[in-house]
């Protein structure tokens, strides 16, 4: 879902709001009613109810949407004002803005009908679990995120590790390395 005209301005860009759970689409619904440029990427699910299989549009991102503002001209406290908007995603300092490029990516992926699906961002140092193949429950840290990731399974005892090529599919984030970690959701006063 995108409203408005599609206008570049170097004063604007996309940041990332976090909703209550369930709420994207209704935050979107108000957004769009205020004139407020937005966009909730939405993915095609079957879903299985008792009697019947349908096909439904859900978030992409759970609890996510996206809007194009200016922060500096007010736009902020009207977004937030929103039902069910809990806050923008950022850090101590403020909402951080998204590149165009990314929100532009997301939707040449969905356009083209790739089939695809939203795993944790990685990094090197997090601890992990393996959650499939033969190696299923065992943890380790990320050594080296990329197509063939490396985790390290380190024995502290005797002060040995064992170095193993996963999959990136196959892994689970259980733990974050702070100094790789992501700005968590804060939110934002205008």
């Amino acid at each position: 879902m995108s409203y408005n005209v599609e206008t570049h301005s170097p004063d604007f860009s996309w940041y990332a709001v976090w909703t209550r759970s369930r709420q994207e689409k209704t935050a979107a619904g108000m957004l769009s009613r205020l004139g407020v440029r937005h966009y909730l990427p939405l993915k095609s699910e079957l879903r299985q109810w008792s009697d019947r299989k349908q096909q439904i549009e859900v978030p992409l991102f759970d609890g996510y949407l996206f809007v194009y503002m200016n922060p500096l001209k007010g736009s902020m406290l009207n977004v937030l004002k929103v039902p069910g908007i809990v806050a923008f995603v950022g850090n101590q300092t403020g909402p951080l803005p998204i590149p165009d490029k990314e929100i532009e990516d997301i939707r040449t992926v969905l356009a083209a009908g790739a089939n695809c699906s939203v795993l944790p961002s990685l990094r090197e140092g997090d601890r992990v679990r393996v959650i499939r193949g033969a190696l299923s429950g065992v943890e380790g840290t990320l050594v080296r995120a990329s197509s063939e990731s490396r985790l390290l399974i380190s024995i502290e005892m005797i002060r040995q590790s064992l170095a193993v090529s996963v999959s990136p599919e196959d892994v689970e984030c259980v733990g974050i390395n702070p100094i790789s970690a992501m700005p968590s959701r804060q939110s934002s006063a205008a």
